[in-house]
């Protein structure tokens, strides 16, 4: 006669989830470096803060990837949503001047698919070890009945730190200091939900077909990876070229650029300044969207901004030409408050 009910009859495969661990532990260990001090498995991730910094602050910020993910369930793809989550932490902490040390991320699905589990935190992997820091540990959970079959959930905290006298916290921006706007490589993690309506809905194209305009399919377009401004700013930072940045996600360049300004200080971003990829105008046209809301839902290119002082402009702008990354002077800093564009 057959036996009670397993954990597995309610939908939750404890074999599979040790070995989808199992994959990833040696994922996990690539990212280790001389401060990490636990290994994959042990409850708690154990990271010694680096010594050679003075009066280190450490800095830290949590994010997901949004419905970025839906597109990756749609074209089956699932390496590039990882190394987007962990950019987009990155950057965050950049803002502040701080360079990564460890992360962590949260995978929740409906069921455990071992190959997408793994692909997934192959991703993760993989910007950890370009950003370097250490992936640290994290969560990989089963909830069955609580996503829809095929589908799950990503997230990620990322601990970073720098040195406490070079901190950035805006108080060093001054009216007259210029924007400089780093190219962004598409949307980022920032808009899907009006950008999958307008593809998907109203223009009825499929992962597969092309996105006008731009050469690639609507998969390649909408999963391209949330590019890390670390590579670019790092030696701009480090040199003292930098009074302050502003990562451009949700809310676009007038929802974050003021987030970082002194009280009292404005700014004047030049649209013309830099040229606009043509995902955005692709959008923009078959969605009938006015250019404000363009401006305040999207990136429109541009996915980080420097502030520094005008006679750093050129040295901040070849330092992103050095590392594959377009830069333009885009605007400026004065009196007044939030985003003035002309």
């Amino acid at each position: 006669m057959r036996g009670g009910l397993s954990y597995r009859d309610a939908g939750v495969d404890l074999d599979a989830a040790e070995r989808a661990k199992d994959r990833l532990k040696e994922l996990v260990a690539s990212t280790r470096d001389r401060y990490t001090l636990s290994e994959l498995g042990a409850f708690g991730g154990l990271y010694e803060v680096p010594g050679d910094i003075e009066r280190p602050v450490l800095v830290s910020s949590a994010d997901g990837v949004g419905t970025k993910l839906k597109v990756a369930f749609a074209a089956a793809r699932h390496d590039t949503v990882g190394r987007c989550l962990v950019n987009h932490c990155v950057n965050d902490i950049l803002v502040q001047g701080a360079r990564p040390l460890f992360f962590l991320d949260y995978l929740a699905a409906g069921e455990m698919d071992e190959r997408v589990v793994h692909d997934v935190v192959r991703g993760v992997a993989e910007a950890c070890r370009e950003n370097r820091c250490a992936l640290l540990g994290g969560e990989t959970a089963q909830m069955t009945g609580f996503y829809a079959p095929g589908e799950y959930d990503l997230a990620g905290f990322v601990v970073g730190v720098v040195p406490k006298a070079r901190v950035l916290d805006g108080s060093a921006i001054r009216a007259g200091d210029a924007l400089v706007g780093l190219a962004s490589t598409g949307l980022h993690t920032n808009g899907y939900t009006l950008a999958r309506r307008i593809v998907f809905d109203v223009m009825g194209l499929d992962v597969g077909d092309e996105m006008p305009g731009t050469g690639r399919s609507v998969g390649e377009e909408l999963l391209a990876v949330h590019r890390s401004y670390l590579p670019v700013l790092r030696g701009p930072i480090e040199d003292g070229r930098i009074r302050g940045l502003a990562h451009v996600t949700g809310g676009g360049i007038p929802g974050n650029l003021p987030r970082v300004l002194p009280e009292g200080l404005g700014a004047v971003v030049e649209r013309s300044s830099w040229p606009t990829p043509a995902v955005f105008g692709t959008l923009q046209e078959h969605g009938g969207i006015d250019r404000d809301e363009m401006d305040r839902v999207f990136n429109m290119g541009v996915g980080m901004i420097a502030i520094t002082a005008r006679e750093e402009v050129s040295a901040v702008v070849e330092a992103a030409s050095a590392a594959g990354v377009a830069a333009w002077p885009i605007g400026s800093v004065g009196p007044g408050e939030g985003v003035v564009y002309r």
